[in-house]
């Protein structure tokens, strides 16, 4: 008999349509049935002895909550009949009612029940209690997550013991994901937590990689992956980083209308095992990152959500180093610059943040400036061994995309139907904060502002604390300009100053857009005396 071993993810919704995600333990049919009749059925398809199905559901009512449910071969698996939670519902609101977006980055698997949490509570976990608690209370239209959302070379102890007993975990890549079989417990690890399990089931999700989806500081440098490039595991990491997110992220950004004409999608269902077709284009997406895009759009109503991909779109030689290449640099004006009067509302997700504490962003471009050869081979060597082992690969360390970004975020906001408010929405750095730019001699119509936001569920160690605290301080500015003049970095086009945080915990920030107004808030996760965990209100500001 067929059964359920992930989700359901209600991953795409809009007025009447929405898709719905699962992994089965063997082939068979999966239907989704909504209570108000609508539903969507969908055959599974094999990739590495695993099987899926993306479920289309069409003929919602626009403006309702309906309840649903799963069946497998015609037998209903979920709800599950011992199940504590609410129904599970495929949600669709009407254009004029508030939109909300949550978004964060950045996610430890939560330990077993029991276990004790060395990081502190889940934020999403918490979320999911509080939505659980009061079903008709208010809840986020969707869930960006915005990166790390499995960490392929930060493994628990439970999956490291599950590596060693497949494998030799003295060879490398030791006790870090290998294979596809290896990322497919990782995200059954996260994504089985029944707190997560439930949420992902009743609140849309839209997701895009970040580096330990694959490895940490994934494509620094030219000379970064030539060294990866040299190891005996290093491609089949890749290979299987690239397959797992197309089948567990990727596909459900996509609109059903994509999907059907998607030729991957159709040619890895129609094949008896797709395994081939799939790791035939992760190799192709490994040799040429043009051949594939992993950015995509989404709107909702008139909210505009563009979700950039800054890792795999780089361009890393060092002469003509880009954060994204020019077909996606293209795209990307494209879609933020189409219709522009069809939005009050500008989401550019982007897992890395744009704009840094100012002594970050001027140590990156300084290393970007050494690595060039600015001040020589020595200085090169240096900037290289720096930029690797502080991790400096933000937009900063991309100054070319960096100013290019600032001057489309510009455009964008200005002039007739320009939107009410420009969000850059990014994860990344382990702690929250607002900052918003300015530009000299050019004021945009619209506010624009980085939105920043992580961890959902990881360390926030003290050094962390310390460094970013200082690193927004007037001091760590005036170093940073003294380090800039040193690397002969020419000044950003856009200058900007933090105006909320810096936050530490874990923690999610939510949009609330209605016409043409916006509030964000920020809740993180803690304990309360009687050990129960809440979701408590950081800040909550308006922002137009």
């Amino acid at each position: 008999m067929a059964g359920l071993r992930l989700g359901p993810l209600l991953r795409y919704t809009d007025g009447s349509n929405a898709t719905v995600w699962v992994e089965t333990n063997r082939p068979c049919t999966a239907e989704v049935r909504c209570a108000d009749g609508a539903r969507g059925t969908a055959r599974t398809f094999q990739i590495a002895g695993h099987h899926y199905a993306l479920v289309p559901v069409s003929g919602l009512t626009p403006g309702t909550a309906t309840e649903y449910e799963v069946l497998l071969d015609g037998a209903r698996v979920w709800p599950p009949p011992d199940s504590r939670f609410p129904p599970s519902v495929i949600a669709t609101s009407p254009a004029e009612e508030d939109t909300r977006i949550a978004f964060g980055s950045c996610r430890w698997a939560s330990p077993p029940a029991g276990e004790k949490d060395p990081v502190g509570p889940d934020a999403l976990d918490t979320l999911s209690a509080r939505i659980a608690a009061d079903p008709d209370g208010a809840r986020p239209d969707v869930l960006l997550l915005l990166g790390d959302q499995v960490y392929a070379d930060e493994i628990s102890d439970a999956t490291r013991r599950w590596i060693a007993g497949r494998r030799e975990p003295s060879e490398p890549p030791g006790d870090q994901v290998a294979d596809y079989e290896e990322y497919t417990h990782l995200y059954d690890e996260s994504w089985s937590d029944p707190q997560v399990r439930w949420l992902l089931s009743t609140v849309p999700s839209c997701m895009i990689f970040d580096d330990h989806d694959v490895i940490d500081d994934w494509n620094t440098s030219a000379a970064w992956l030539a060294d990866m490039r040299a190891t005996d595991w290093w491609r089949e990491r890749l290979l299987s980083g690239l397959m797992s997110y197309w089948v567990y992220q990727h596909l459900g950004n996509l609109s059903p209308d994509e999907l059907a004409a998607d030729p991957l999608y159709a040619a890895v269902r129609e094949a008896t095992d797709g395994t081939d077709v799939l790791r035939t284009f992760a190799a192709r997406a490994d040799a040429d990152p043009t051949t594939v895009r992993w950015s995509y759009r989404r709107d909702f109503g008139r909210v505009r959500l563009v979700m950039v991909d800054s890792r795999a779109a780089r361009v890393l030689e060092e002469e003509h180093r880009t954060m994204l290449d020019p077909g996606e640099a293209a795209w990307l004006r494209e879609q933020i610059l189409e219709d522009r009067d069809s939005c009050d509302h500008l989401l550019i997700g982007t897992s890395l943040p744009w704009l840094l504490p100012h002594l970050v962003h001027d140590v990156e471009a300084w290393s970007a400036a050494m690595c060039v050869g600015e001040r020589g081979a020595r200085w090169a060597r240096l900037g290289e061994r720096i930029r690797r082992g502080a991790d400096l690969e933000h937009w900063s360390a991309f100054p070319a995309s960096f100013d290019s970004l600032a001057d489309l975020i510009a455009e964008a906001g200005t002039g007739p139907g320009a939107p009410a408010t420009v969000s850059v929405l990014s994860g990344d750095v382990h702690h929250a904060y607002v900052a918003e730019p300015s530009w000299p001699g050019r004021a945009p119509d619209s506010v624009v502002a980085q939105l920043t936001c992580s961890p959902v569920h990881n360390s926030v160690p003290l050094s962390i604390r310390l460094g970013f605290r200082f690193g927004w301080s007037a001091p760590a500015r005036a170093l940073g300009r003294r380090i800039a003049r040193h690397g002969r970095c020419a000044a950003p086009t856009v200058g900007w100053r933090k105006t909320g945080g810096p936050w530490f915990g874990n923690q999610l920030m939510t949009l609330t857009l209605r016409g043409r107004s916006a509030r964000l808030s920020l809740e993180q996760a803690r304990t309360e005396r009687d050990g129960a965990t809440a979701l408590r209100m950081v800040t909550d500001r308006k922002l137009a």
